[in-house]
């Protein structure tokens, strides 16, 4: 049994984003009206043309229907009436009245879904359609079904991307812009054509689509974007270049790879969108940050702008301080040289006592139960002024001061003390050398 072939990445061996794919169920909802209060019965006779009208009530009034509001009333048959219901819808387009053809073309959605032999081929005759209402119709209808049968208008809608007929080229885009919501990698496929026209309002239309698709297409939008790049008109560069950074954001070495090529554009707003991807790129990522330092010193205005404001984000002070210094010695542009200031100034030596401190590390908090404690007895903890005093708080420091007096006055006098050396051997320390009262006392 052959396994599928999975794409990895050559280094790290992990698969890549090629088939992530996540398909939207896109219903086609019911249109109402007048022709749903049409009896069960007398849907096909009416549908085909063998009866001519029918009477219902609707909405509280009376109304009388035709075979065009028979027609419409053909998307209500299920089950096994389905293959009536498609025969009778296959003799609506070929009648000669216009409001027929229209109603067939609108209520065709609903019947392809249970039923679509031959009528996408009978969307594509009336397309170019003798009556203007009806090509209108079949533009509107093909707008519906593109989203819910890729496959079976892929070459109707090809064709009609391309008319040169406003209506008909702008159903045919909204039918692909609705696409991309279903069916990603058939958007995919149609870009892929169109940015090989030489027309290059399809090529700009068509780069427009790489946004909406760059998150589910996978690894074959990449080179759509490549080939974008590259383009030789500018708007359709600048229109794939604005892609990178929601690329950046999935692929963030692809994004990188691109914004690199971006960045050396001869137009402005490349260049800048280009940087833009380098902002939203994981900073670890060698490559980018050899890209920042490099458009740091860029001819450009804006990218060495950019650059500037992004040093901060990848290297730390110590070398982004120097990295400043060796700058401001070239940089001529104000605001760049105020952000490159703010780069080399050190709070921490420069800066006011304010912050100086500020660059202090944070005294260790103290414990409520400490701070209770301390305050109790009158002292105040750090700059946080003592709390008002409470009846609780002064009644028991009152009570622990009684202890400390009774505790001092129970001691007894004859309580041990240490005595000294002088004491021991009958020194007094306070001897005075008495003079005596008369001379006989030395005789």
């Amino acid at each position: 049994m052959t396994r599928e072939y999975i794409a990895r990445d050559p280094r790290t061996g992990l698969p890549l984003n090629v088939a992530t794919t996540k398909h939207v169920d896109k219903k086609i909802v019911s249109q109402t009206g007048p022709w749903v209060s049409i009896p069960d019965g007398q849907i096909l006779p009416l549908a085909r043309g063998e009866i001519d009208q029918v009477e219902s009530r609707y909405l509280d009034k009376n109304h009388t229907h035709g075979r065009a509001a028979g027609v419409r009333a053909l998307g209500r048959l299920k089950g096994r009436s389905i293959h009536d219901a498609h025969s009778a819808l296959m003799l609506a387009f070929e009648s000669d009245e216009v409001d027929v053809r229209v109603a067939a073309l609108e209520v065709l959605p609903e019947i392809a879904v249970r039923k679509s032999d031959e009528l996408f081929d009978w969307l594509s005759v009336l397309l170019d359609d003798t009556d203007a209402e009806v090509r209108t119709a079949a533009s509107r209808c093909l707008t519906l079904t593109a989203p819910v049968f890729p496959s079976a208008v892929e070459t109707i809608l090809g064709n009609e991307l391309r008319s040169s007929q406003r209506e008909r080229f702008d159903a045919a885009w909204a039918g692909l812009h609705a696409l991309g919501e279903t069916w990603p990698e058939v958007v995919v496929s149609h870009v892929d054509t169109l940015l090989l026209e030489e027309d290059p309002k399809l090529r700009r239309k068509a780069a427009g689509l790489l946004r909406r698709v760059v998150s589910r297409g996978g690894s074959p939008v990449w080179d759509l974007i490549s080939w974008s790049l590259n383009d030789i008109d500018v708007e359709v560069r600048r229109i794939a270049a604005r892609t990178l950074p929601s690329l950046a954001k999935r692929e963030s070495r692809i994004a990188t790879v691109f914004a690199e090529r971006a960045m050396v554009d001869v137009d402005a707003k490349v260049r800048l969108s280009g940087i833009k991807a380098l902002q939203s790129v994981d900073t670890d990522h060698g490559r980018a940050r050899e890209l920042v330092v490099k458009g740091s010193t860029s001819k450009d205005l804006q990218v060495r702008k950019a650059c500037v404001d992004l040093l901060p984000r990848l290297f730390g002070e110590d070398v982004l301080r120097t990295m400043a210094i060796d700058l401001l010695k070239t940089e001529t542009e104000g605001s760049i040289i105020a952000s490159l200031k703010e780069m080399v100034f050190d709070a921490s030596i420069e800066g006011t006592e304010a912050q100086k401190n500020a660059q202090l590390a944070p005294a260790a908090a103290v414990p409520a139960i400490d701070r209770e404690i301390a305050e109790a007895h009158g002292v105040q903890i750090g700059l946080d002024p003592i709390r008002p005093d409470t009846a609780e708080a002064k009644e028991k420091a009152a009570k622990e001061k009684a202890a400390a007096e009774a505790t001092a006055a129970q001691q007894a006098p004859g309580a041990y003390r240490a005595v000294s050396q002088d004491e021991m051997m009958g020194y007094d320390d306070e001897f005075v050398d008495e003079e005596p009262e008369t001379d006989d006392e030395y005789f």
